[in-house]
């Protein structure tokens, strides 16, 4: 059973941000940026605000097995979005939600990644997500939440859809030791 006072405060929370929207719509806009930096072989040091996380590869890949590999944060991105956009629709909707599961499945074909087959695409091929709720609601009221929730979902339609991808390139020559590492 969810805690209710938790919902109550999360439906004040949307309620809040919605007003301020409304009333400032500028403040809904902005960039997030998110600093990512290899350590040793493809061990990846993941930086956003106060988070810190670890991306790797599996041993059997090249890599130290040190943290997730991107896939693993790419379907959790998208589950955890989806799951947590139910909670909050959910509370705003009035309709008691007990148990929310996301399961996102992403088929992959190695020969793409590692350039075997250049006729495929390195990226999955197909992503399915299913859904598990627990819920006393009529079952139209809790189709409801989820169709509401997932129209408004901004990883879903990041996946659902092509995205303008942008890279620059910034390129500097490591610097010269100073005189005394040289001498030392």
């Amino acid at each position: 059973m969810r805690d209710q006072a938790k919902i109550d405060q999360m439906k004040q929370a949307i309620d809040r941000n919605m007003k301020a929207i409304e009333l400032r719509p500028a403040i809904s806009r902005g960039t997030a940026v998110t600093k990512v930096k290899i350590r040793d072989a493809c061990t990846a040091e993941i930086e956003d605000g106060g988070w810190k996380l670890i991306a790797d590869e599996p041993v059997q890949d090249g890599g130290g097995g040190e943290g997730p590999d991107p896939g693993v944060f790419g379907r959790a991105a998208l589950g955890s979005c989806v799951a947590m956009g139910y909670a909050q629709w959910a509370s705003v909707l009035g309709v008691p939600l007990d148990s929310i599961e996301v399961e996102v499945h992403a088929d992959y074909d190695g020969s793409a990644i590692f350039g075997i087959d250049r006729t495929r695409k390195p990226g999955w091929g197909a992503v399915r997500y299913v859904v598990r709720i627990e819920s006393s609601a009529p079952e139209a009221e809790i189709q409801r939440v989820l169709d509401h929730a997932d129209a408004l979902s901004p990883l879903l339609d990041d996946f659902a859809r092509a995205l303008d991808v942008k890279r620059e390139v910034q390129i500097s020559a490591p610097a010269k030791p100073a005189l005394s590492e040289v001498e030392g």
